[in-house]
């Protein structure tokens, strides 16, 4: 890691190119929220650990090189990037060290491979899929669909479903915390994904990103995808913070571990054999109440 820069004076002036009611938005808003820690999978490491159901539906959703971006990413200047980031019909603008940013379907593509096509789902219309049940749909993903249900724990999922939910709640659609429970969005995203409704997955992350914007508990997401827009549009990043990405941010055997499985003759099964699964899990975090989505 680098050393960090001061943050006075000319520094945020050259963030921010001497707007002084954007660095005011800065100090007073935006620093203050956290960085998402961010996530990724190896579809590599699907394949060898025969997690071929969850790796096919992931490929058809075209969510392979999305999935694996990895590299440093610049905390500060993802922090600048939302301050300044607008909404311009299907383009993202931003504006940082300088640099004006014009995010478009084609920088999407080059970038992450996405495609803005398929069916565009968020908060407000989760009733497009009609044939969704969000009930009957949880139960169908239980280990024993006759249990039960109180809330929509991820801890009583089946393997792939549950590796899928992970896969949503920290990658997809990230959020810091609350971890155990799903919300109706990730189970409509889960839904579509285990019956290969294509969906606009550039259309879902700009609407996740809207929606950070407008609540104050929500930490900033994408830190690897908005640092390789940095890097896309050249922005000087020579003399800013950078952070490397742990290995603990690679979703791998340990992470299906505290989940509650392990492996036997190649195969991965639940630790206590316990129909119901595991209690009060959180994918390795500390169990959470339920957050208001």
């Amino acid at each position: 890691m680098k050393t960090r820069v001061v943050r006075s004076g000319g520094k945020l002036e050259d963030w921010f190119s001497r707007e002084s009611e954007l660095i005011d938005k800065y100090l007073h808003e935006t620093s203050r929220k956290i960085v998402n820690t961010p996530k990724l999978v190896s579809f590599t490491w699907m394949k060898q650990q025969n997690l071929t159901v969850v790796r096919s539906l992931l490929k058809e959703q075209r969510l392979k090189r999305f999935l694996e971006l990895s590299g440093n990413i610049y905390p500060d200047l993802v922090k600048v990037f939302y301050t300044n980031l607008q909404f311009n019909g299907d383009t993202l603008n931003s504006h940082v060290n300088g640099v004006d940013i014009v995010i478009t379907n084609d920088v999407w593509a080059a970038i992450t491979g996405l495609k803005f096509s398929g069916v565009r789902i968020n908060k407000g219309n989760v009733g497009v899929i009609e044939e969704f049940n969000k009930m009957q749909f949880y139960k169908n993903c239980l280990k024993n669909p006759l249990s039960k249900v109180r809330n929509f724990s991820v801890g009583r999922l089946k393997l792939d479903e549950r590796l899928i939910a992970l896969i949503v709640s920290w990658i997809i659609t990230p959020r810091g915390s609350n971890h155990s429970t799903l919300s109706e969005e990730d189970l409509l995203l889960i839904y579509c994904i285990m019956n290969k409704v294509k969906l606009n997955w550039i259309h879902i992350i700009k609407d996740h990103m809207q929606k950070v914007i407008r609540l104050s508990h929500f930490q900033y997401p994408y830190a690897i995808l908005i640092s390789k827009f940095l890097h896309y549009f050249e922005v000087d990043i020579e003399e800013e913070l950078d952070e490397i990405i742990k290995p603990s941010s690679e979703i791998n055997n340990g992470s299906l571990s505290k989940m509650g499985f392990t492996k036997i003759v190649g195969k991965w099964v639940r630790k206590d054999g316990d129909d119901a699964g595991p209690r009060g899990t959180n994918d390795g975090e500390e169990p959470k109440a339920a957050a208001n989505q």
